[in-house]
């Protein structure tokens, strides 16, 4: 039987659920949201509306989103069992932080433990909210300060740049931030997706679901090429030296980071929407070199571009989170920001006709033997 069994590992290829969040065309270069191109939502929408429009399957009225905003900023807040949790780990790595946080929420909050789609919605809003909170209010208790509180007068990303920092973004970088937050709202099953998924395939609670994806986005190969590209930068110094880089990397057959894509053969359509966005902040922070050097290594990276290895989203993501002084470390937490709305409709998708998710194994071990008592062995 071996024989005939077709392995696909890690799942490469295998279709096992029809989905009508997001559209992928890996060939083409194209994505898109609920039928609607990522060219059109990075230029035009909000973070709060691309969030409705993921989770209830339509572009919002002005009283919808009116509404879905009003419950988005209500849901500011954390109890404050969840502070004392952060004090007792604070110098934990934030994504273990947020874990341990998201799952105390499951304990804390009653409603977290109602199933249901009605549940699963009312419980996504709120993680929605909380999640940026607990980032933010863990960097300020790391750093021995107090939790900066939200200002409900702000948008979910000037709101998070604002607790983060205690300051107030320009419209350019709260901008900034809200069509990062965009761009990494959903896409398809990736396997922070597939976790969650899985996970609600046991007929699990959401914030168990979101625990799962937030374990697995910690995984460097999953959530932390920013965080690379970053390193990547500092290494390289100078644009000037981009292409020895380069030269250096390819010879050694290692990965330039931010470069290539599971699911992309052209350029991550996310990509271009980040790329003007940090000429401008690196103007504004008075910081244009970091700017210089991806565009120098983009350049020496072009050669290779015909074999499928061009510049994937997370390649300005880290450079952004830079120029606003935020540590790398908090990277990954905030990939988890965006990622948010994408996990919680993947999630209630699952729930519908919900089926354990029962891959098989193929055993390859040794063949049927006796068992031997351990005197004789």
């Amino acid at each position: 039987m071996s024989e005939n069994v077709k392995i696909n590992r890690g799942l490469k290829g295998v279709y096992f659920e029809r989905s009508g969040v997001s559209d992928i065309d890996g060939a083409k270069g194209e994505l898109s949201y609920r039928g609607y191109s990522i060219h059109d939502l990075a230029t035009h929408s909000t973070f709060e509306e691309v969030c409705y429009l993921l989770i209830y399957g339509e572009l919002p009225t002005a009283g919808q989103l009116a509404d879905f905003d009003a419950d988005l900023k209500a849901a500011r807040v954390l109890p404050d069992e969840i502070h004392a949790i952060i004090r007792a780990c604070k110098d934990g790595h934030p994504m273990d932080v947020l874990r341990t946080c998201v799952s105390a929420l499951a304990a804390l909050e009653p409603a977290s433990q109602q199933v249901g789609e009605e549940a699963f919605l009312a419980n996504g809003v709120r993680l929605t909210s909380q999640v940026p909170m607990i980032i933010a209010a863990h960097e300020a208790i790391r750093n021995g300060r107090d939790p900066v509180a939200p200002d409900m007068t702000l948008g979910h990303a000037a709101n998070w740049l604002w607790m983060l920092k205690e300051e107030k973004p320009s419209a350019d970088a709260a901008r900034l931030a809200d069509v990062d937050f965009i761009l990494h709202a959903e896409h398809g099953s990736n396997a922070s997706s597939f976790a969650a998924r899985v996970t609600v395939g046991t007929e699990a609670n959401l914030h168990g679901a979101i625990v799962t994806a937030l374990s697995t986005l910690a995984g460097p190969a999953h959530g932390g090429a920013a965080e690379d590209v970053m390193k990547m930068v500092h290494e390289i110094g100078t644009p000037d030296k981009a292409a020895v880089y380069v030269k250096a990397k390819r010879a050694a057959k290692e990965a330039v980071t931010g470069f290539g894509h599971r699911v992309y053969r052209k350029e991550d359509p996310r990509a271009r929407h980040m790329r003007e966005g940090v000429r401008k902040l690196g103007e504004e922070m008075g910081a244009p070199e970091w700017y210089e050097i991806l565009q120098a290594v983009v350049e020496a990276m072009s050669p290779y571009a015909r074999h499928g290895l061009n510049v994937n989203v997370d390649f300005y993501s880290g450079v952004i989170y830079q120029l606003h002084g935020i540590p790398m470390d908090l990277y990954v937490p905030i990939f988890a920001i965006g990622r948010m709305p994408g996990w919680v409709i993947q999630c209630i998708e699952q729930q519908r006709g919900n089926i354990l998710i029962r891959p098989l194994t193929l055993y390859n071990g040794p063949e049927l033997r006796g068992y031997v008592p351990i005197a004789d062995r």
